[in-house]
């Protein structure tokens, strides 16, 4: 009689845990079972919000329920990218991520308001585009020795330009610029479509710029393409060497993105958005598009997701530091 007795009063308290233990599982069998907010930190119309209105139509058709593509911006990235950080870690609210909020943002502010490696989870990569060092046409080089050679007769007098202060054409230009020993003036534009006008005008002497952006210039004949910033040249632009084939310096890197959500994310909640997001990298009219636009897909296992942004973290801000690049 006493063992019922006990057994009785304990039950509230075993019906608690088992409710605790079963209820990641049952949140998963239901999840979505509303619309998701995806969150992009920059202004509509740039390559990240048009890459993240692809991934949310796609995973709307993958989960069955409206992604709806909200446009967070301000104070460049950070506005958004803190916002996310913040938000109900309930997998409803996702960020399309990259390496200008969560690598350069972490190298280039002191005391910044996230840390990429703690407040967020990674679903899954989708995209990585090199990089195109872009001179204007009557620039006489045609390849980047000779433009090493032109710009140190003449230190200090050729410009090259980006779409703002802080931005990955400024970072990477600079260290470019630095390692190979050059002397040139950044000038930073409010975004990259004005540095483009300024180029093609002929105002504008270099500027190292996305692969999906300035490919078309290089194709018409409009910019030179001196070299590309990938391990291997791009089928887009198969002619144009990468920098390491130059021998002058070594530099390789790549604009990548890939969905996020808050840390703390139920790990089912997670299982099924690393899922639904492998699939879409899968889908070939997906991968074509993004290979039309100069990209590669970016398959990274989801045991080494944390890791490569790790590594991408260390890379880059030593990189910052050793060539004194700031956002000032």
């Amino acid at each position: 009689m006493r063992v019922l007795e006990k057994f009785i009063h304990r039950t509230p308290f075993v019906c608690i845990a088992l409710a605790m233990l079963l209820a990641p599982s049952v949140q998963a069998q239901d999840y979505p079972s509303r619309p998701i907010r995806m969150v992009v930190p920059q202004p509509p119309g740039g390559g990240t919000d048009i890459l993240g209105r692809s991934v949310a139509q796609k995973l709307s058709e993958v989960l069955r329920q409206p992604v709806v593509v909200e446009n967070k911006t301000g104070a460049g990235s950070l506005i958004g990218t803190e916002y996310v950080a913040r938000a109900p870690a309930d997998g409803y609210t996702l960020m399309v991520g990259g390496i200008f909020n969560m690598v350069m943002n972490k190298a280039l502010i002191k005391n910044l308001s996230y840390s990429p490696e703690k407040d967020f989870i990674s679903l899954g990569y989708v995209s990585a585009y090199p990089f195109v060092l872009l001179t204007r046409a009557d620039l006489p080089v045609n390849n980047l020795a000779e433009l090493v050679t032109y710009a140190k007769e003449r230190p200090g007098k050729l410009t090259y330009g980006s779409g703002g202060l802080g931005t990955l054409q400024h970072v990477w230009g600079a260290i470019l610029t630095s390692s190979l020993g050059l002397d040139m003036l950044h000038v930073p534009f409010k975004g990259a479509s004005p540095a483009h006008q300024e180029m093609m005008g002929g105002r504008l002497d270099v500027m190292f710029d996305n692969m999906s952006a300035s490919k078309q210039y290089v194709q018409s004949g409009r910019l030179k393409g001196l070299v590309v910033s990938s391990a291997a040249r791009s089928p887009q632009l198969p002619t144009v060497p990468t920098v390491n084939e130059s021998g002058l310096v070594k530099f390789e890197g790549e604009s990548w993105f890939g969905i996020f959500a808050p840390a703390g994310t139920p790990a089912p909640v997670v299982a099924k958005l690393r899922e639904a997001l492998a699939s879409i990298n899968a889908q070939p009219d997906f991968s074509a598009k993004v290979e039309r636009d100069g990209g590669r897909m970016l398959n990274i296992p989801a045991a080494q997701q944390q890791n490569y942004l790790r590594d991408e973290i260390d890379r880059w801000v030593s990189a910052v530091n050793r060539y004194n690049v700031t956002a000032d």
